[in-house]
């Protein structure tokens, strides 16, 4: 080889490696950009986990279930329109709700 056909094979080889190395940045400046358009996701993810979790509330569920009982309670109309019909509605509610009350009193009681 003729240090002519040297210099054209290191400026090959150089070539080849910037280019290789530019390849590099731009995947990294994507990693980058990605895991800065996740950050707002990741921080709603870990606030539902950890409200979850400082509340003891293992039983999501079951508290959704109740949320949607109150407010049918409260939005929905009964049967009867007097009074009684009220009182009768609060009654029932009471009765559905109290194992949940129970449910959530003794997850309480363990964890403290």
């Amino acid at each position: 080889m003729s240090s002519n056909e040297n210099q054209q094979t290191s400026r090959r080889e150089m070539r080849k490696a910037l280019i290789r190395l530019r390849m590099e940045m731009h995947r990294q400046e994507i990693r980058h950009e990605s895991q800065q358009l996740m950050l707002p996701l990741n921080k709603v993810r870990n606030l539902g986990q950890s409200f979850q979790g400082g509340l003891g509330i293992k039983h999501a569920p079951l508290w959704g279930v109740a949320a949607v009982t109150l407010m049918g309670f409260f939005t929905g109309k009964g049967a009867k329109g007097g009074g009684i019909g009220g009182l009768t509605r609060l009654v029932r509610l009471s009765a559905g709700l109290i194992p949940l009350i129970k449910l959530a009193m003794q997850g309480t009681s363990r964890k403290g």
